[in-house]
């Protein structure tokens, strides 16, 4: 895994089997690190790692967070700590990838707060897909 990057400015890329990744920050602005736990207008998207909770405005918003602060260098833990995910052991390069394709694609971060939601005894349908 090759994190490039250079002083101040860059934007860190993440090569994962060929695939450029592109970590670019999303353009929000994060007043305090309290205020994000609060739901605002548009903001349709939580993290479910752990007990993160945090909202965000897009997907792509979910999955730099998520990349950034669950499963970077010096913080993942080794395997993928989302709500509802087996804990397998995963090297932080397939993690990046899972993490994209299983917990933040729209759909899959709309289905878990469906899961989330009180009455619903965290029933999922079965996937059509």
């Amino acid at each position: 895994l090759f994190l490039q990057s250079t002083p101040a400015t860059s934007i860190p890329t993440v090569q994962v089997q060929g695939q450029q990744l592109n970590l670019q920050p999303p353009s929000y602005t994060a007043a305090s690190q309290h205020a994000e736990l609060m739901k605002k207008p548009g903001q349709n998207f939580m993290c479910l790692w752990q007990s993160c909770k945090k909202w965000f405005q897009t997907p792509s918003q979910v999955f730099y967070h998520a990349a950034t602060e669950h499963g970077g260098k010096d913080v993942y833990p080794g395997q993928c700590l989302w709500e509802g995910c087996e804990p397998f052991q995963r090297q932080r390069f397939s993690f990046i990838t899972h993490l994209q394709d299983k917990h933040c694609s729209r759909d899959a971060l709309l289905a878990g707060l469906k899961q989330d939601e009180p009455g619903q005894g965290g029933i999922q349908k079965p996937s059509t897909k």
